[in-house]
């Protein structure tokens, strides 16, 4: 047989099996409803929402119909729904899902692999591209792309589509908060036709922590974040990462990649040209596809909080966000071009310019037009990793290398976490999140000296000579916000970062960290799973005794109230003991071990009779005031502090308060950060109105609540506020308190978002088992006190004190003057009661450990 007569055949039989994918994959795709065919509308239509049980049951459909997809249920969400990552790829590279997340692993962490090995990974591996859609879920469009993307990828079959799932591994979150999402569904469905239709939901749309649950990427403390977390930080490593995010109404249609500045430094740079990549060519699709208003470099800088798209730069990966302009909910919205404007980030006006070249005009705008333009953007990121597979998987491999070496070489070679701790429990707690980042954390098992301290056998060692040491720099090491032209208005104001000026969390969570100039050379062993101890059980003669030190030593406390067993509080120093620390004269032995095993806390042997330096414990009753008019993220972050520790408290709303007689029921009251006129309804509640919303969800308990929640103090009660919301008690208690940065400009003090030092006066029993000094969280319209003359007799105690100089630990302070030797904490008399009032936020996020024990002690204080 003649060589043509080869070819003939060869091209014959190519285009036999073209033939039969081409029919196989319309087969498959006749197989597969679109999603309008599926929910009975188009995604993105007017006033329409598919409901997340819908969802679910259509991917799952999905992934039962198409070979290009595999649906995982990765467990249930905080109020037990299916929580679902989609892997989509080429049906070949489904099938080794596993040999490509080990090749992955070894770009993203090359250390020990031979140049051979990452050449070949380079050559044969697949590009890792994560895509979420829906963490906030009143941006209601993403979660419906998600579905409509979806589709698109599983069932076209142009060149495009066949690159990216030959090349590419797309991991899609269709959901990050699927709570939200149904709780946002049948909110608009119950109202839609109504006068309330698109208007905001009344209370907080995750079950504890609202739109702060992006912030909640590194800390992990709601189980939707361990499993983001899990697929970004530590199976996957993708090389790019998205969340789909929607902004406000009235300026680009669109926000893409990359960042505005400033940024926020020690990321490779790489990684920063990979997110101008990026976004260049999402710009460039949408545009391709007529979609007018998009613009880059603008509005979001990059240095922002610490959430999932900021944080991922430095785990070496392109972590990016899009940001469309928002309708109502799902009701279209009009916009008049007079009420288009710019940002304060790269874009002073809503005009034609290099990373705005097509402003949208004005008109009407609908969540169909959000869908439309966020789907060419999720294309457009797997596209440019599937065009360009081999150069995305060689980025990792020398983001990684590059960023090890720089940590090798660095000034600071390594963080020791010594065994010696204030709160040693906490201390573990600190190491639990970097482990929850996949940062590489080492355990010394016996004693070291370095640097000339020494360390004891338990301590911790964090090397910066790994691929991770960006995120390890930024958690652990100090910061200083920068104080320059991108941080100042033309008027010299400073502009507020977009969240917090620092992210240091062993400050936040009062655990000392030590970074070493010289290099560790031991053969320590790697952490490779969460700390977990288990405490001792030793009784003595007279019964046991727990540190007040710990702030588990509270949830310890929960457990033996519940238990029905006595406890007592040392009130002065003695017998080896602090003030502060529980006493336990009498419980049954499983019940101490079960305790000392859940908790971590040691049931120390207490050998002496200590009745005259302690004083008995009463469980005290509390409640929590919660609002309407879109909830309170202060007040969710609370609950789950007290949840967290074991405290039962009841939720308190405005028509218990107004009712009165609050003593009958509770014994302490805690205000979380809030307005007064959110409280109250007077002035209006912020951005949300009143008349905003259906009449049983409108708030504001107004002077008869005021008069209510005094009356509770008088007659013996507890008032804790935090942060802002002790403007509350000073200004309607009349209290002799002042507020010495309320209204003061922020030329003249200015502190957003930064650890300060403080010093506390540990022999108050509301600050029992705190440092002499130590760190408190300080965020923008946080109160500073201090003490004005009065007509009116107070007993007034200053709990926590600012020091006269060097107040500022990481972050950013203008103006120390105005809060040096002012008071951060104070409890004041009022009748036979008392108003403590923190006015920082000591359990912010529940990330700030450091400062729990001011609120624990505060809940637990009997009269």
């Amino acid at each position: 047989m003649t060589q043509n007569a080869l070819l003939l055949i060869k091209r014959c039989l190519g285009l036999v099996l073209l033939a039969a994918f081409l029919t196989t994959s319309y087969t498959q795709a006749q197989a597969i409803p679109t999603p309008e065919q599926f929910f009975g509308f188009q995604m993105g239509a007017d006033r329409k929402l598919a409901h997340w049980n819908e969802l679910v049951k259509y991917y799952n459909q999905l992934g039962e119909a198409s070979p290009r997809m595999k649906v995982v249920n990765m467990g249930k969400t905080t109020l037990g729904n299916p929580f679902l990552a989609l892997y989509i790829s080429s049906p070949e590279n489904l099938a080794k899902l596993d040999e490509y997340k080990a090749m992955n692993a070894k770009l993203s962490d090359p250390r020990g692999v031979s140049p051979s090995e990452i050449d070949q990974i380079i050559a044969t591996g697949k590009a890792v591209v994560v895509q979420s859609f829906g963490l906030h879920s009143s941006e209601v469009a993403a979660s419906q792309t998600a579905a409509e993307f979806t589709y698109d990828m599983l069932t076209r079959t142009d060149t495009e589509m066949m690159t990216i799932l030959d090349n590419v591994i797309s991991i899609v979150i269709p959901c990050f908060n699927p709570d939200g999402e149904i709780m946002i569904t049948e909110w608009y469905r119950k109202y839609v036709g109504t006068e309330y239709e698109g208007n905001s939901m009344p209370y907080l749309y995750h079950h504890y922590i609202g739109h702060d649950n992006n912030r909640d990427a590194y800390m992990q403390n709601t189980i939707e974040s361990v499993y983001g977390a899990d697929i970004i930080f530590r199976q996957w490593m993708p090389q790019a990462y998205v969340d789909h995010h929607q902004m406000g109404a009235y300026g680009a249609r669109i926000y893409v990649p990359p960042y505005a500045e400033p940024i926020r430094p020690d990321g490779d740079p790489l990684v920063w040209r990979e997110m101008s990549w990026y976004g260049a060519h999402i710009a460039y699709k949408e545009e391709e596809n007529n979609k007018s208003g998009v613009v880059n470099a603008a509005i979001y800088s990059g240095w922002g909080h610490f959430g999932f798209h900021w944080i991922t730069p430095f785990h070496n990966i392109a972590g990016m966000l899009t940001e469309s302009a928002s309708a109502r909910l799902a009701t279209p919205l009009f916009v008049h071009p007079d009420q288009l404007e710019g940002s304060i980030h790269g874009m002073p006006k809503y005009e034609a310019q290099t990373s705005f070249p097509n402003p949208w005009p004005g008109g009407w705008w609908r969540v169909r037009d959000i869908v439309e333009q966020q789907k060419i953007a999720a294309l457009a990121i797997a596209d440019i990793a599937g065009r360009n597979r081999e150069t995305v998987l060689k980025n990792a491999y020398l983001k990684a290398s590059r960023q090890t070496q720089r940590g090798a070489e660095g000034e600071v070679k390594a963080y020791i976490i010594p065994a010696e701790q204030h709160d040693a429990l906490t201390a573990n707690k600190l190491v639990n999140v970097l482990l929850g980042q996949g940062v590489e954390v080492k355990r010394i098992d016996s004693q070291l000296i370095h640097e000339g301290k020494v360390y004891g056998a338990g301590s911790y060692v964090v090397s910066m000579a790994q691929p991770k040491q960006g995120v390890v720099r930024w958690l652990l090491g100090r910061t200083f916000y920068p104080d320059n032209e991108y941080t100042r208005d033309r008027n010299n104001d400073p502009i507020r970062p977009y969240d917090m000026s620092t992210d240091n969390v062993a400050e936040y969570m009062g655990v000392r960290v030590d970074p070493v100039q010289t290099a560790l050379t031991g053969n320590y062993p790697k952490v490779t799973e969460k700390v977990a101890p288990k405490g001792t059980v030793y009784k003595g003669s007279k019964g046991y005794v727990l540190s007040g030190a710990h702030n588990d030593s509270f949830t310890a406390l929960n457990l033996l109230w519940d238990n029905k067993v006595k406890v007592s509080r040392v009130t002065k120093a003695g017998s080896g003991l602090q003030p502060g620390d529980f006493v336990v004269t009498s419980v049954a032995a499983d019940v101490a071990s079960s305790i000392s095993a859940q908790t971590g806390v040691d049931f120390k042997p207490l050998e002496a009779d200590v009745t005259a330096i302690s004083q008995p414990m009463t469980r005290q009753r509390i409640a929590l005031f919660q609002r309407y008019m879109g909830g309170n993220m202060d007040e969710g972050w609370t609950r789950l502090l007290l949840e967290n520790f074991k405290f039962p408290y009841t939720t308190l709303m405005d028509k218990e308060i107004l009712a009165g007689e609050l003593n009958k029921k509770y014994d302490v009251i805690v205000l979380p950060d809030d307005a007064m006129s959110a409280m109250t309804g007077e002035g209006g509640g912020g951005r949300n109105r009143a008349e905003d919303f259906p009449p049983e969800y409108r708030s504001g308990f107004g002077q008869k609540g005021v008069d209510a929640l005094k009356a509770f103090v008088e007659n013996g009660g507890t008032l804790i506020t935090f942060g802002s919301a002790g403007d509350l008690p000073i200004e309607k208690f009349k209290l002799p308190i002042r507020n010495v940065v309320k209204d003061v400009a922020s030329q003249e003090f200015w502190s957003p978002g930064s650890t300060l030092r403080m010093n506390f006066d540990n022999s108050n029993p509301l600050a029992y088992g705190m440092p002499d000094s130590g760190y408190g969280l300080f965020v923008g319209n946080n109160d500073v006190y201090e003490v004005v003359r009065s007509d009116v007799g107070h007993t007034i105690d200053r709990i926590i004190t600012y020091p006269k100089r060097d107040i500022l630990q990481s972050g950013w302070l203008l103006g120390e003057d105005v809060i040096a030797e002012k008071a951060a904490m104070v409890s004041v008399g009022l009748g036979r009661g008392k108003v403590v009032m923190i006015g920082f936020r000591p359990q912010l996020r529940v990330q700030t450990h450091g400062t729990f024990k001011l609120v624990f002690n505060s809940l637990v204080l009997s009269k």
